[in-house]
């Protein structure tokens, strides 16, 4: 397409790393969506706390992101004159993000791209489809297609981000005012017992309080055997 119009393309894929595509071509939209919704979400405990009205709102997980957009399907060749055909369209596309593939025994995982700076890895959770338009003998010309996908990261990149936040990795932290090196080890590491050796690497005489601001070292811990 050079540096003209880019279309939205959806591209299956046999495998979670997203390494092996499908047989099948992509998905090259017709009419790129209108708009994109990214939906972020945190989830909390909402237990009442001891001696409150009020709920503690204690972080519970952060659940995977969601993507939502429609595009409409144009059979009528005024967008593109070789593609007039709807039951080849919709099949097309739910080959890509819906149907049942028994050689990994699920349905694909999909990569949602349009142009450099939007891309989706995910798996799709609902597909609508309603049509809008049609022939006198009543078969369709026009549909909109309501997609939406949760974000899909593999077990073996999950392993490699939890990682991060191992205690054999460092970190720099910025210090809130008021803030413990127990309470840091618990934040970095979830572990408070290495409040010990972040305290000598970074020669602190004192832990209980610290000044806001300071930045520490929370150097790679070795256990203790």
């Amino acid at each position: 397409m050079g540096s003209g119009l880019q279309r939205m393309r959806i591209t299956g894929y046999m495998d979670e790393e997203f390494q092996k595509s499908f047989k099948g071509k992509p998905y090259v939209v017709m009419i790129n969506p209108e708009s994109l919704k990214l939906q972020k979400s945190v989830e909390y405990d909402k237990k009442q706390a001891p001696d409150s009205s009020s709920s503690s709102q204690r972080y519970k997980s952060t659940p995977s992101d969601k993507l939502n957009f429609d595009i409409v399907i144009d059979c009528t060749g005024l967008v593109d004159s070789k593609r007039t055909v709807m039951k080849d369209e919709i099949q097309a596309l739910e080959n890509i993000v819906y149907t049942y593939q028994g050689e990994i025994h699920r349905p694909n995982f999909v990569k949602i791209q349009w142009g450099k700076n939007m891309v989706f890895k995910g798996v799709l959770d609902s597909l609508d489809i309603s049509y809008t338009y049609f022939r006198p003998d009543g078969s369709p010309l026009r549909a909109k297609v309501s997609m939406s996908f949760s974000q899909y990261i593999s077990p073996s990149t999950l392993e490699k981000l939890d990682k991060k936040e191992s205690p054999d990795v460092s970190h720099i932290v910025h210090v809130i005012d008021g803030e413990t090196l127990p309470q840091l080890c618990k934040r970095i590491w979830n572990d408070e017992s290495y409040y010990v050796q972040v305290a000598a690497y970074n020669k602190l005489d004192k832990f209980r309080k610290l000044k806001g601001g300071d930045k520490l070292i929370f150097p790679p811990i070795i256990p203790a055997v």
